[in-house]
Parts: C-alpha cells; structure tokens; sequence
C-alpha cells in the first residue's frame, strides 16, 4: 500500500495523505504518508486533520433524518413562505416563482431548481457576507432555473439552506447540534468546522495547496481566500480519515445495534430520486449497492465509500490537482484489492 501512496503523492505533487478503512464496522487499516505541507519536515499522523470539502453533505443529511426520526421536521416540509420552516426569516422581495414550492427533500437530492455549482455558485461568491446576508442575496437575485423536483443541479447553496433548517429547527448553532446528535454518537470528539485562514487553523490542522489552473484565464488556486467557514453545512468541516470512517461505519445499514439510525431511515437516505438514479440523499449510490461522496476544494481533495461488501473507507490529502479527486477514489480502491484477504468481496 506504500507504493501506492507514494505514486500518488507524487503525481499530484501531495504534501499529505491520510487513508482509513473499515471491514464488518471494525477499523482494519489507518495509515498516513508524507508530510503535514511543503515547508514542513513534521510527519503526517492519522490525528491530524483535513479539510472535508463535500464530504461534509452526508454528516448534514444525516443530521436532517435525526430530526426526521424524532417528529421534529418531515422531508416533504416546505423551506421558504409562510408555510415554510424558515418562513421569511430571509429575502427582502416576495420570493420567485418556484421558491415557496421546495421542499427539504428537493435540497437532499438536489433538485431545488436553481443555484448549481456552476461559474454563479452562491457559495463562492460575496464571500464579505455572513449566511444569512448571502441566503437572502440570493433569493432575491437570482431567480429558480427550473420547477423543483423536475431536474438535477448539484448545489452547494441547497445544503447551506439545510443547515440553516437544523438551526432553525433545534434553536442550535448547526455545528453545535451536528456534534451532539450525530458525532458523538459516533465517538467522534475532533471534528469541527474549518477556519478560513493559515491562521485559523486547528491544532493538528495540515496546511493547504493551491494549484494554478490553466486555461484562457490562467490562476492560483489560494486555499485560504475562500469562505470555508460559512460552507459548514456543505463543505466546512475538517476531520481525520479514521472518524469518517467511524461516521460512516454508524450509518452503513449493516448493524442496527450500531447504526444511529433506523433501518427504514437508512433506505430512505440511500434511495436515488425520481430524477437522478445515483444520488440518494447526501450520497452518491450506484446499481452495486456502494454510497459514496468526495469533495474537492482549492487546496483540498476528500473521499468516503460504504460499499454493498460492508466495507467503510475515507482519503483525505491536502492538494488538488486536476484529477486528483478521482485518483484519490482510484487510489482506495486500488489499496483494497492489494489485500488478498478482501478480493472476493470487492469483486
């Protein structure tokens, strides 16, 4: 599995990659290689801490379905207007067409209608603005693409929305709620939400790497000029490789005695929309059985797989090359079947 590593980081020029893996919900490999950045001579240890980028949106679905589970919200609950859980808490202007009509599912399997990942991605933009400023800039500006429920448009500003529902719902900061229902439970402590700067970094935090992206318009990547921190509830929070994989492991839907949801609950996360056949709710899925969500930012590349064969595994590395959030997914895989004794049931 070394060699593999060591490819990998030198390909894509990788200070640090930190890989986890679980078999039957036990932890069976935790490794890290390299360093904690390139100005840096300390080790990288499977303690220290990445940035998760997307991989924060399945910890935010199941944070929603803890609070499906106790009667507190449903999944066809409207998010804006009157009858809305957020009501007109924001916008300044009687909402667009379309808007009063999501619903909680519409922003779990993106298909709210608008505000995609695309060159006018809201969480990329006015990063001057808290969530609040932003979430009404948006409603006021820029109009549904689509009817909800009709298509598929990944949105990171959908599930900004959703953490905003849990605060709004449990009268918490979404991260505080997030920790007590979902982490802790898991016997995760560590996790939190990242700070924006070199600076606000964590105790055991790595550094992060840029690339300069080529094109008509060539650029440096800055990891530390972007609002991490206001993504929390769609890619703000910083995790070791080893908690993923213990999140993953307590919401796999192969042990009820240590799942922290229900059964039914868990089929209903991990079930594709009527509109996109691999993504459920907060995860990607496939005909195979296997979940999985990544997350890429500048300076960051993130992986976490559940596969059918009861395997849980997570990447994390402190880069972002062109290709490297499919090359970390490649990587894992790859590490799995070196070990004879997991072949069969990776097949």
């Amino acid at each position: 599995m070394a060699a593999l590593a060591e490819s990998f980081r030198q390909r894509f020029d990788a200070p640090g990659l930190s890989v986890a893996i679980a078999r039957n919900g036990h932890l069976v490999y935790e490794q890290a290689f390299g360093v904690t950045g390139h100005d840096s001579s300390e080790q990288l240890t499977a303690a220290d801490l990445f940035r998760i980028a997307s991989v924060s949106k399945p910890i935010t679905s199941v944070a929603v379905f803890t609070l499906v589970e106790k009667g507190r919200l449903q999944t066809q609950d409207t998010v804006f207007g009157s009858q809305g859980i957020l009501g007109t808490d924001y916008g300044k202007h009687t909402y667009g067409e379309g808007i009063e009509q999501i619903t909680i599912d519409h922003l779990l399997t993106h298909t709210s209608g608008g505000w995609d990942n695309g060159p006018g991605d809201p969480m990329f933009s006015n990063p001057q603005m808290n969530q609040a400023e932003l979430i009404s800039w948006t409603l006021d500006n820029q109009p549904l693409k689509n009817p909800p429920g009709r298509v598929f448009a990944y949105s990171n500003f959908g599930y900004c929305v959703l953490g905003r529902v849990i605060e709004k719902v449990t009268g918490q900061a979404y991260s505080d709620y997030v920790q007590q229902a979902v982490l802790l439970p898991c016997g995760i402590t560590d996790m939190r939400i990242a700070g924006n700067s070199l600076e606000a970094r964590a105790p055991e935090e790595v550094t992060y790497y840029g690339q300069y992206r080529t094109g008509r318009e060539g650029h440096y990547e800055d990891p530390y000029a972007i609002n991490v921190t206001r993504m929390d509830s769609h890619g703000g929070w910083i995790s070791t490789a080893t908690d993923l994989v213990r999140f993953a492991v307590h919401v796999d839907g192969f042990a009820a005695n240590r799942n922290i949801l229900k059964g039914e609950t868990l089929r209903r996360m991990s079930m594709p929309s009527d509109v996109n056949p691999h993504y459920a709710r907060g995860w990607r899925v496939n005909e195979k059985g296997h979940w999985w969500h990544g997350g890429d930012l500048p300076g960051t590349s993130a992986i976490l797989v559940r596969t059918s064969s009861r395997f849980c595994w997570a990447g994390l590395t402190n880069t972002r090359r062109e290709s490297s959030p499919r090359a970390l997914d490649d990587l894992i895989w790859d590490m799995a079947h070196k070990v004879s004794a997991w072949r069969a049931a990776l097949s």
